[in-house]
Protein backbone atom coordinates (compact mmCIF):
# COMPACT_ATOMS: atom_id res chain seq x y z
CA UNK A 1 0.00 0.00 0.00
CA UNK A 2 1.58 3.22 -0.83
CA UNK A 3 1.09 6.47 1.31
CA UNK A 4 0.81 9.80 0.17
CA UNK A 5 4.03 12.19 -0.04
CA UNK A 6 4.76 13.84 3.23
CA UNK A 7 3.75 17.59 2.82
CA UNK A 8 7.38 18.63 3.10
CA UNK A 9 8.58 21.53 0.92
CA UNK A 10 11.46 23.58 0.52
CA UNK A 11 11.03 27.66 0.02
CA UNK A 12 13.49 30.26 -0.83
CA UNK A 13 12.78 33.97 -0.08
CA UNK A 14 10.61 34.21 -3.44
CA UNK A 15 8.17 31.38 -2.59
CA UNK A 16 8.11 31.39 1.52
CA UNK A 17 4.80 34.11 1.36
CA UNK A 18 3.21 31.55 -1.13
CA UNK A 19 4.52 28.11 0.82
CA UNK A 20 4.14 29.52 4.63
CA UNK A 21 2.01 32.37 4.93
CA UNK A 22 -1.05 31.58 2.28
CA UNK A 23 -0.32 27.78 3.04
CA UNK A 24 -0.97 28.46 6.97
CA UNK A 25 -4.72 28.96 6.05
CA UNK A 26 -5.26 25.71 4.67
CA UNK A 27 -3.17 23.97 7.87
CA UNK A 28 -0.54 24.12 10.47
CA UNK A 29 2.83 24.94 8.65
CA UNK A 30 6.01 24.10 10.36
CA UNK A 31 9.11 25.94 9.43
CA UNK A 32 12.61 24.61 10.08
CA UNK A 33 15.16 27.68 9.57
CA UNK A 34 19.10 24.90 9.36
CA UNK A 35 22.02 25.58 7.76
CA UNK A 36 24.60 23.07 6.04
CA UNK A 37 26.97 23.79 8.99
CA UNK A 38 24.57 23.32 12.23
CA UNK A 39 25.11 19.69 14.04
CA UNK A 40 21.67 20.17 15.39
CA UNK A 41 19.87 21.03 12.43
CA UNK A 42 21.32 17.49 11.32
CA UNK A 43 19.52 16.16 14.46
CA UNK A 44 16.03 17.91 14.32
CA UNK A 45 15.46 16.93 10.51
CA UNK A 46 14.50 13.16 10.82
CA UNK A 47 12.32 14.05 14.15
CA UNK A 48 10.82 17.01 12.06
CA UNK A 49 9.86 14.09 9.61
CA UNK A 50 8.69 11.85 12.01
CA UNK A 51 6.34 14.19 13.98
CA UNK A 52 4.85 15.20 9.95
CA UNK A 53 4.55 11.78 9.41
CA UNK A 54 2.64 11.35 12.14
CA UNK A 55 0.10 14.00 11.71
CA UNK A 56 -0.54 12.85 8.39
CA UNK A 57 -1.33 15.64 6.00
CA UNK A 58 -2.73 17.71 8.78
CA UNK A 59 0.47 19.84 9.50
CA UNK A 60 3.20 20.91 6.43
CA UNK A 61 6.89 21.23 7.27
CA UNK A 62 8.43 24.03 5.29
CA UNK A 63 12.46 23.66 4.89
CA UNK A 64 14.97 27.08 4.06
CA UNK A 65 18.48 26.67 3.98
CA UNK A 66 19.38 29.92 5.69
CA UNK A 67 22.91 30.06 3.67
CA UNK A 68 20.64 29.28 -0.17
CA UNK A 69 20.36 32.71 -1.83
CA UNK A 70 18.50 35.69 0.04
CA UNK A 71 16.98 33.06 2.48
CA UNK A 72 19.23 34.68 5.44
CA UNK A 73 16.23 37.54 4.83
CA UNK A 74 13.34 35.72 6.31
CA UNK A 75 15.68 34.92 9.20
CA UNK A 76 16.14 38.66 9.56
CA UNK A 77 12.55 39.52 9.08
CA UNK A 78 11.74 36.88 12.15
CA UNK A 79 14.91 38.32 14.24
CA UNK A 80 15.90 34.38 14.06
CA UNK A 81 19.32 34.26 16.32
CA UNK A 82 20.49 30.97 16.10
CA UNK A 83 19.97 27.92 14.17
CA UNK A 84 17.95 25.29 13.62
CA UNK A 85 14.63 27.95 15.09
CA UNK A 86 11.39 26.40 14.60
CA UNK A 87 8.44 28.40 13.96
CA UNK A 88 4.80 27.92 13.35
CA UNK A 89 2.73 29.04 11.06
CA UNK A 90 -1.25 29.42 11.04
CA UNK A 91 -4.04 31.67 9.85
CA UNK A 92 -0.58 33.68 8.09
CA UNK A 93 1.26 34.56 11.78
CA UNK A 94 3.74 32.87 13.38
CA UNK A 95 1.97 31.08 16.54
CA UNK A 96 5.53 29.89 18.49
CA UNK A 97 9.05 28.89 17.74
CA UNK A 98 12.03 27.14 19.64
CA UNK A 99 15.40 26.77 18.99
CA UNK A 100 18.23 23.84 19.36
CA UNK A 101 17.38 20.01 18.76
CA UNK A 102 14.55 18.64 20.69
CA UNK A 103 12.89 15.28 21.04
CA UNK A 104 9.87 13.83 19.24
CA UNK A 105 7.42 14.25 22.37
CA UNK A 106 8.60 17.92 22.93
CA UNK A 107 8.27 18.72 18.63
CA UNK A 108 4.24 16.89 19.22
CA UNK A 109 3.98 19.11 22.06
CA UNK A 110 4.91 22.12 20.98
CA UNK A 111 2.15 21.82 18.18
CA UNK A 112 -0.13 20.52 20.06
CA UNK A 113 0.22 23.51 22.00
CA UNK A 114 0.63 26.42 19.61
CA UNK A 115 -1.73 24.98 17.09
CA UNK A 116 -5.81 24.15 16.97
CA UNK A 117 -4.95 20.74 15.27
CA UNK A 118 -5.96 17.90 16.79
CA UNK A 119 -3.91 14.57 15.69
Amino acid sequence: MSHPPLPIYTAMLASFDELVIQASHQRPVLVDLWADWCAPCVVIAPILEKVIAEYAGKVALVKIEVDDGDNMKIAGRYRVRGFPTIMLFEDGEERGRFSSARPVHFVRDFIAQHSRIAV
